[in-house]
């Protein structure tokens, strides 16, 4: 009997170590899918600075700033990509995209275009059976429905506000624990043939 006990434990700790690398390559290829859109977009805007950046992955060091606090995490291009790949696992990354929404939405300058990206944020987000519907409750939809009327910059405060905190108290620790996010942060050791060149 101990016998047939061993023999299923180790194709289950086979199969967890297959699961576990499956798993890192898909965050890996979601995270380059993440970064390869977001400097896409950027393209344009660095092609009239006449530069181009590409995003590198981080030191441990690096990665491990992003512990500290969670505005360190979303201000790093990388970091941000990983966050969004890791909600995109969880099923929930319309809460990022809402909140990236609401950032440019803050910096949109010509009233015509205020009311258009309000109503395209509402409509993606906001309203009942939209297709990133975020979760939050009636009074806050309410009242949004009713700014959105005559768009100012805070139209969206209270529900930005409301999905930031939920990302920072619940998808954020989580992300913090995840192997992906472990992996970004430990150390390779360095060969000799890197150290002599």
């Amino acid at each position: 009997m101990e016998r047939g006990g061993r023999r299923r434990s180790e194709p289950e700790e086979a199969d967890k170590g297959r699961m576990k690398r499956t798993i890192i390559k898909d965050w890996k290829t979601r995270l380059s899918y993440f970064l390869q859109n977001s400097s896409n977009s950027n393209k344009r805007k660095s092609k009239k600075a006449g530069k181009h950046r590409n995003y590198f992955r981080p030191s441990p060091e690096e990665a491990q700033l992003w512990s500290e606090a969670f505005d360190e995490l979303l201000a790093n291009k990388y970091g941000l990509a990983a966050f969004r790949a890791f909600l995109k696992s969880e099923f929930c990354e319309e809460n990022i995209e809402f909140w990236l929404a609401c950032e440019d939405f803050k910096k949109t300058k010509s009233p015509q275009k205020l009311t258009l990206k309000a109503k395209k944020i509402y409509n993606d987000f906001i309203e009942k059976e939209a297709p990133k519907e975020i979760n939050i409750d009636f009074q806050t939809k309410n009242m949004i429905a009713q700014n959105i009327q005559e768009a100012t910059h805070t139209c969206f405060s209270v529900a930005q506000k409301r999905v930031y905190s939920l990302m920072e108290n619940n998808s954020y620790p989580r992300f913090l624990e995840s192997e992906f996010y472990q992996e970004l942060c430990k150390k390779t050791p360095i060969s000799r043939a890197a150290q002599g060149t």
